[in-house]
């Protein structure tokens, strides 16, 4: 699993341009060093003939690259311009929580990077530029620089072809719920499943209180939680799940077999949002909330939330059989070491119901999200084994008592309770 740290900076916006300008400057030094020694090699044999040929194509390279240095923030503008638009109506068609899909997007980062690392070059190398054009008096031809400069110019013009293509389809509402879904799968694969369910713990022995701020428990440290569980020889258990609002007092760990170690409140991230870290309920609260705004009034689009149900039906299909309620970290690589961290998890009622049941208040009107949910619904139903039925058979006859509330003739209530995988088609 990714370090809380490793996934933090993803969802950050500067690391990437930061880091990238950093480097741009180590770049920038060890060309300067490589155009020196070239100069002083000619110098040294005599070369000057070679080395006022030099000077003047590190002359005509300059023009290009004072071009681009005036030229490029304004092309950076237009990066941002576009980036701040695309979020803005992503925000309000599909849901503000999608926002972080085009924060994290590694080619909207790395365009931004490398436009701004090729302006920062582009100025270092004009300040490497001598007013001394004799051959026998330079003692530096930036021409390494220049060439280093031309090929992010290059790069800087691929990126923002691959951006603008990527930027387009972060629009289409097929293609976030597709991203959102992803990310789900992701945060499923990630969590060790073990059959059983987790045994009995013995007696509390400790707590751990949250000092911090408050705010949603984003995620928590599991390499350093398992790592001083073992060496203390204790279990811990993670009280609030992820996604939950905590507050300074609130217990966050309980621990048993002994007292509680000190410092492992640090390891604890609570943030404003919540996110897909180690969350497995935040895809559906996604897709539920960008089905639900399809269905509002003022958008009434049921075909985005078919899409949506598509993709609810397909994770909770993947989750059919698995042991939900709480995960187990265990010792070792190969998780067959005693169990040192529990987590717990939504149950299989709690994730059927944040799936289907804001949407099912606001299908009775529209047919084709009802025929698609009561055959996402039997879908599940022929999957699921016996003790998971209740919650999609509570579903399906609540659809149903909402259909034949709100439709008043025979025919298109017969039409809407008719189970179809394309809703209408």
């Amino acid at each position: 699993m990714l370090s809380p740290l490793r996934e933090h900076l993803r969802d950050t916006f500067w690391f990437a341009p930061v880091a990238t300008m950093a480097l741009v400057l180590v770049v920038w030094w060890l060309c300067e060093g490589t155009d020196r020694a070239i100069v002083d090699a000619l110098r040294e044999e005599g070369e000057y003939e070679a080395l006022g040929e030099l000077v003047g194509i590190a002359e005509d390279a300059k023009t290009v690259v004072t071009t681009v240095s005036s030229a490029m923030m304004t092309f950076i503008g237009v990066v941002f311009s576009i980036s701040l638009v695309a979020v803005q109506m992503a925000s309000g068609q599909f849901s503000p929580r999608v926002v972080r899909i085009f924060i994290r997007s590694r080619i909207t980062k790395a365009t931004f990077s490398v436009f701004l690392a090729t302006f920062v070059l582009s100025l270092l190398v004009l300040t490497s530029y001598e007013s001394e054009t004799d051959p026998q008096l330079v003692t530096g031809v930036p021409l390494a620089q220049s060439i280093v400069t031309l090929v992010l110019v290059g790069l800087s013009l691929l990126l923002f072809v691959a951006y603008v293509n990527s930027t387009l389809r972060l629009m289409r509402v097929g293609h976030v719920v597709d991203r959102i879904t992803q990310e789900a799968f992701r945060v499923l694969t990630k969590m060790p499943w073990y059959e059983g369910g987790v045994g009995d713990l013995g007696p509390v022995t400790g707590h751990v209180v949250h000092r911090g701020r408050a705010g949603v428990l984003r995620d928590v440290n599991v390499v350093r939680f398992v790592r001083v569980a073992r060496r203390h020889g204790l279990v811990l258990r993670v009280l609030p799940r992820t996604g939950d609002f905590v507050v300074p007092g609130t217990p966050v760990l309980a621990v048993y077999g002994g007292p509680a170690p000190k410092g492992l409140g640090t390891s604890v991230s609570v943030g404003i949002e919540r996110t897909f870290h180690q969350d497995l309920g935040f895809g559906l609260r996604q897709l539920s909330d960008i089905g639900l705004r399809a269905l509002s009034p003022a958008v009434n689009d049921p075909t985005t939330a078919v899409q949506c149900l598509d993709r609810i039906v397909q994770f909770l299909a993947a989750l059919a059989h698995r042991p939900l309620g709480a995960v187990e970290y265990r010792e070792g690589r190969d998780g067959r070491g005693p169990v040192r961290l529990v987590q717990d998890v939504p149950e299989w009622a709690d994730l059927v119901d944040l799936g289907f049941a804001e949407m099912r208040g606001a299908a009775g009107s529209s047919p084709q999200v009802s025929r698609r949910m009561l055959a996402g619904l039997d879908d599940l139903l022929s999957m699921v084994p016996e003790e998971r039925r209740e919650p999609l058979l509570r579903h399906r006859a609540l659809l149903v008592e909402l259909v034949e509330l709100t439709v008043p003739a025979a025919a298109d209530r017969a039409f809407a309770l008719e189970p179809d995988r394309q809703g209408i088609g």
